[in-house]
C-alpha cells in the first residue's frame, strides 16, 4: 500500500474518517489468541481497518447477526490441472466455497509445455477473485524414468523463481537424489533457498537417515504421509506436514490423531488434486474442515491449518488473519461445523453470497497451448505382449488410494501372447508418449478396474502426461487412442469398436475451457459409461491417472517398462 493509501487506512482505523464497509454484529475467528470473540469488522481499500465495536460511519454496513467470521481459506498445496478447469472456472469454484488463495504447483501443464505452460498460468491467473501464488517444478521430467514434454534445469528455475506471486520451490520428488547429493538435485534447492523461499518435499515412506540427509538439504514441507508413523517422524524433523484430502488421495482420517494443541502449528490441511465435480458437490477446503471437525479436531485448530498456518510458511504476510492491516479477505459462515460459506469477500468486496458467484469472470484463451498429442499410428498390433512361459508382476490398484502394491500373477496367453483377463480383473494396461519425442510405449497389466470390456484412455497421466489407456480388447485400446488423437486430448470410452463417451481438454492434454458445469456432466457421463463396462472404482480416470507415476509407491508404469518404485528402476515385466 503507498504511503497515501496508508495514512487513508490509519485515519480510517483512527476513526477520524469513515471506512467503505463494515460488518456488523459478527463472532470473530481469532486464529492468534485462539478465541471467538463479538467483534464488527471495519474495512478501508481491501484492508482490515480495524476489529472491535464501531458506530462511526461506512459507505456500506452488512448485518451478520452473529454469524462466524473467518480468514479466507488458503489451500497450501495444489495441482489446478487436476480440476480439468480453466483458471477462471477454478477461481469461480474456490470463491464460492471460502477459498480465497491457493498454492499451485503447475507442474503438470510444465511437464507436457514447460516454461510456455507456466507462463500460460501466470497469466491465466490474474485479475481473479482467488489469488493464486506459484510453486517452480522441481522436477521435470519427475524422473529418468518417463519421456515429458519439457525439461526445467537449475537455471530456468532460478529465472522462474523472480517471476511475480512464486513462492517458492515445488514439491522435490527425486528425493533419491536429494540424499545421495545429486548436483543439479541440490542447485536446484540452493538457487530458491538463495532468495529466501522454501522448498517443498514430495517423499512418501521416508525415514530414518535418508530423512535427516532429505531434510538437512533444505526441504520444508511433505504431503505424501498416508501413516501416522511417517508423519510423526516427519515432524519430528522439522517439516511443516500437509495432510493431503483431495479427491484421488484422503489421508485425514490416518492423520488426524497427531495434531495437537503443542504442534497444531506445524500441520496444515491440502487438497493436493481436487477434481471439478467434488468442488461443485462437496465445496473446497471447507468441506475438509467439516471433515476434520467431525473427527474430533477442534474449530479454531481446523481454521488455522487452512489460514494462518499456511501464511506464515509461505511468507503471505497480510493474509490468514483478521486483525488491522491486513487483506479483507473473509468468510462468514453460520456455524463451526459445516463451513458452509454465507458471504466471501475479497479484498473487501463481495465475492460471493450463499454459493452464486458476484465477482466476473471471464475464460483466458491461448491457441499456444494447444495441439500437444503427438503420436504416430497406433493399432492393435502395438498392444501386444509376448509369453515368455512365466508369472508376471502386475500394478494392484489400492481405492482411494494413490499407491499401489506390486503383486505377480500367471498370465492369460493366447496363441503365444498375453491377453487381458477379464475373469481374473487382469487388464492390459498402456502408457504411450505422446510429446513427439519417439512414440516409446511401455506394456503391463494391471488388477482392480473391474472392466468387463472396451477401453479407458486419457492423456491425464502423471506427471509427464503421456497417453495411458487400459483395457481388455486391443482394437478398443487402439481405438480410444486415436480418438483422443483426434480430438487434442481429455478422456475417452471405447467398446464394441465405437467412442462411448469422451472430453476433450485441449489446453495441453490436461485442461478445458468449457465451463465447470459442462465438464462435470461430462466427467459423469465418463464415469457411467466406465460403469457401463463393469468398473467397480468411484473415479476410474483418476486411479489411472496415477498408474504412471514413477514416484508413488509401489509398481507403476510409463512409456519405458514398468518401474519398481522402491528400486526406483525400470524392470522386466516378466518374474
Amino acid at each position: 500500500m503507498k504511503d497515501n493509501g496508508l495514512k487513508k487506512l490509519l485515519a480510517v482505523a483512527r476513526g477520524d474518517a469513515p471506512g467503505d464497509l463494515l460488518l456488523k454484529g459478527g463472532r470473530i475467528v481469532e486464529v492468534f489468541s485462539g478465541k471467538v470473540i463479538p467483534a464488527d469488522v471495519l474495512i478501508f481499500q481491501g484492508r482490515i481497518a480495524g476489529v472491535g465495536r464501531y458506530d462511526q460511519k461506512a459507505k456500506k454496513v452488512i448485518e451478520l447477526k452473529g454469524k462466524f467470521v473467518l480468514p479466507g481459506f488458503i489451500d497450501g498445496h495444489i495441482h489446478i490441472e487436476s480440476s480439468l478447469l480453466g483458471l477462471s472456472e477454478f477461481a469461480r469454484l474456490a470463491i464460492r466455497s471460502g477459498t480465497t488463495a491457493v498454492i499451485a504447483d503447475p507442474h503438470e501443464i510444465a511437464n507436457v509445455l514447460g516454461i510456455r505452460g507456466i507462463d500460460y498460468l501466470i497469466r491465466a491467473s490474474r485479475g481473479l477473485p482467488v489469488d493464486i501464488f506459484f510453486t517452480v517444478p522441481s522436477c521435470v521430467p519427475a524422473t529418468a524414468m518417463e519421456t515429458a514434454g519439457a525439461k526445467l534445469g537449475p537455471r530456468e528455475i532460478a529465472r522462474l523463481l523472480k517471476r511475480e506471486r512464486v513462492v517458492g520451490l515445488a514439491e522435490m520428488m527425486n528425493f533419491p537424489g536429494v540424499i545421495c547429493g545429486d548436483p543439479l538435485v541440490l542447485e536446484k534447492i540452493r538457487a530458491a533457498r538463495s532468495v529466501g523461499k522454501i522448498v517443498d518435499g514430495h517423499a512418501p515412506g521416508l525415514t530414518g537417515k535418508g530423512l535427516s540427509a532429505y531434510v538437512a538439504a533444505g526441504v520444508k514441507s511433505d504431503h505424501e504421509c498416508t501413516k501416522i508413523e511417517e508423519a510423526r517422524e516427519k515432524l519430528r524433523s522439522g517439516m511443516m506436514i500437509m495432510i493431503r484430502e483431495g479427491s484421488a488421495a484422503k489421508n485425514l482420517k490416518d492423520l488426524l490423531e497427531l495434531v495437537d494443541s503443542g504442534n497444531a502449528h506445524r500441520f496444515m490441511l491440502v487438497s493436493d488434486d481436487r477434481d471439478a465435480g467434488d468442488m461443485w458437490d462437496e465445496g473446497d477446503l471447507n468441506a475438509v474442515l467439516a471433515r476434520a471437525v467431525k473427527r474430533g479436531l477442534d474449530p479454531i485448530t481446523a481454521v488455522r491449518m487452512v489460514t494462518i498456518n499456511p501464511a506464515n510458511y509461505f511468507g503471505l504476510n497480510d493474509r490468514g488473519a483478521i486483525v488491522p492491516g491486513y487483506r479483507a479477505d473473509l468468510v462468514v459462515t453460520g456455524d463451526l461445523k459445516k463451513f458452509v460459506p454465507g458471504l466471501v469477500f475479497k479484498d473487501g468486496v463481495l465475492a460471493a453470497e450463499h454459493g452464486k458467484v458476484r465477482a466476473k469472470l471471464a475464460a483466458y484463451r491461448d491457441p499456444r497451448v494447444r495441439g500437444t498429442v503427438r503420436i504416430g499410428k497406433i493399432d492393435e498390433r502395438s498392444f501386444r505382449i509376448p509369453d515368455r512361459g512365466k508369472k508376471v508382476k502386475v500394478i494392484g490398484v489400492i481405492p482411494d488410494q494413490i499407491v499401489t502394491r506390486s503383486l505377480l500373477a500367471r498370465p492369460r496367453v493366447v496363441n503365444g501372447e498375453i491377453v487381458s483377463d477379464s475373469s481374473r480383473d487382469l487388464l492390459k494396461l498402456a502408457v504411450i508418449e505422446r510429446h513427439g519425442k519417439g512414440g516409446g510405449m511401455g506394456l503391463g497389466l494391471v488388477r482392480g478396474f473391474g472392466i468387463k470390456r472396451g477401453a479407458l484412455a486419457s492423456t491425464v497421466a502423471h506427471d509427464s502426461h503421456n497417453l495411458i489407456a487400459v483395457g481388455v480388447e486391443d482394437r478398443d485400446l487402439a481405438l480410444a487412442v486415436s480418438a483422443l488423437k483426434k480430438q487434442g486430448g481429455g478422456y475417452v470410452v471405447a467398446a464394441g469398436g465405437k467412442i462411448r463417451a469422451s472430453l476433450p481438454l485441449p489446453v495441453a492434454g490436461l485442461l478445458s475451457e468449457a465451463r465447470a458445469g459442462e465438464i462435470i456432466r461430462g466427467m459423469k457421463k465418463l464415469n457411467q459409461a466406465a460403469r457401463d463396462l463393469g468398473s467397480t472404482l468411484p473415479r476410474p480416470f483418476s486411479t489411472l491417472s496415477f498408474l504412471a507415476l514413477p514416484v508413488i509407491p509401489e509398481l507403476k508404469l510409463t512409456d519405458r517398462g514398468l518401474v519398481d518404485v522402491g528400486k526406483f528402476q525400470i524392470i522386466s515385466l516378466y518374474e
